[in-house]
């Protein structure tokens, strides 16, 4: 005797129930105005719905006796996709942006990156702050964290560490978190109405500067060499905390 076909996966959306697919003989009645008109035998809701050419729609099948609601089938999946909508668009906190420093870190690339991860906390992300040591910034390890704690610092008005920074190999990480809305100080480059201008709110977050400025011009050259002072003050590190160091350390 074979036997009827059977899917294989079940359908993953979920089943509302509507009119004679209900399986219940009382149901509890919600009006077309959100009244509550008691508990009534199915068959005389059916009818009572169709008196008024809308749907008995069961919300509650799992209430004794299940809760039904007169109302237009298509209005009532148009309005429970909205609303589902509206739900993730304020589910920012599960949201983790990432923000990159370095132990000999710019201070203007530093401040570029508390901006970046000031817009986020602002929106409710989270931001994980990551620091990589390379060759020898391992055997110096407090620089990397003077720099991560002086971010932390810098950003506690909008957000909070969930953890003291941790080193893993050699990258020191640090997750925060944004305050309440309540406690959380206002976005620096807001106006009186608490608006940011777009593009001072890029939500990406990148490892190069969006300065569009023409780059310096190069030092004066004397007998084809370039003067050491001219030279440290072309570099963007020219107080570089490693500058100093003796180049035999971390060999």
């Amino acid at each position: 005797m074979s036997r009827p076909f059977t899917p294989r996966q079940a359908p993953s959306h979920s089943f509302v129930r509507v009119n004679g697919k209900i399986r219940a003989r009382e149901v509890r009645v919600i009006g077309s105005a959100g009244q509550q008109l008691g508990v009534i035998a199915l068959g005389e809701a059916i009818n009572m719905a169709r008196a008024q050419g809308i749907d008995l729609v069961e919300i509650a099948p799992n209430a004794t006796p299940p809760v039904c609601r007169l109302v237009d089938f298509g209005k009532f999946r148009y309005e429970q996709a909205k609303k589902d909508k509206d739900a993730k668009k304020h589910q920012h906190a599960n949201k983790v942006k990432e923000v990159q420093l370095s132990a000999s870190i710019d201070p203007h690339d530093f401040g570029v990156k508390l901006s970046h991860a000031i817009d986020f906390l602002c929106d409710d992300m989270k931001v994980k702050v990551a620091l990589r040591f390379r060759g020898r910034e391992m055997a110096h390890q407090e620089f990397g964290f003077k720099v991560v704690q002086n971010f932390i610092k810098e950003v506690a008005l909008w957000g909070h560490p969930d953890a003291p920074p941790k080193l893993i190999g050699k990258g020191l990480n640090v997750m925060l978190s944004p305050h309440p809305r309540a406690k959380r100080a206002p976005h620096p480059r807001a106006d009186s109405e608490g608006n940011v201008p777009a593009n001072l709110n890029p939500h990406v977050e990148t490892d190069q500067d969006d300065d569009d400025s023409e780059p310096a011009p190069a030092p004066a050259k004397k007998n084809g060499k370039i003067p050491i002072n001219a030279a440290e003050e072309a570099s963007a590190f020219g107080q570089n905390p490693f500058a100093g160091l003796d180049g035999k350390i971390g060999r």
